[in-house]
């Protein structure tokens, strides 16, 4: 399974907003200079994050984005279904009942083996994803990255809002 770039781009763009002052909106194009990443590419993850409910957004001179919830009441696995969807990782077409030697229809009483393999370890990926919030990374980020780094993020970001 492979994710698109705009998954992450949320994920570090909801990372940043979850540190702005009460009331504090940050432009879309601040995100993506600070990112590093094409603001027209990083306008429809923060759209897609909008529709969920995840950011609000507002327009004008002082305009952007910034979160909708507190950070702990966001989970990983909530932006990244606003991004990708809620729809599972696999999708069975039930070919164990194609081919030369078919079955009547009765024959498979339950999904296959494989397709319910599948659906526990999507099931499983979802259920890391739904433990970690954005409170618990800014918890981690407070720790691993040095103040100074922080520092300058925070000034760089304040000289925005």
């Amino acid at each position: 399974m492979i994710l698109r770039n705009q998954v992450e781009w949320a994920l570090h763009c909801c990372s940043i907003l979850s540190g702005l002052p009460e009331g504090a909106y940050l432009a879309t194009k601040d995100l993506a200079e600070f990112h590093g990443v094409p603001k027209e590419y990083l306008s429809k993850a923060l759209q897609a994050l909008s529709t969920a409910g995840l950011v609000d957004a507002t327009l004008g001179p002082r305009g952007g984005y910034r979160l909708a919830r507190t950070p702990d009441k966001i989970t990983f696995l909530d932006i990244v279904e606003a991004v990708e969807g809620k729809t599972s990782t696999f999708d069975c077409s039930e070919i164990r009942k194609n081919g030369p030697c078919k079955q009547e229809k009765n024959a498979f009483k339950k999904p296959c083996q494989i397709a319910r393999v599948m659906w526990k370890a999507d099931e499983a990926w979802r259920k890391e994803l739904r433990a970690v919030t954005l409170q618990d990374l800014a918890g981690q980020l407070l720790k691993e990255l040095p103040k100074e780094v922080l520092e300058e993020n925070m000034k760089w970001i304040l000289a925005r809002v």
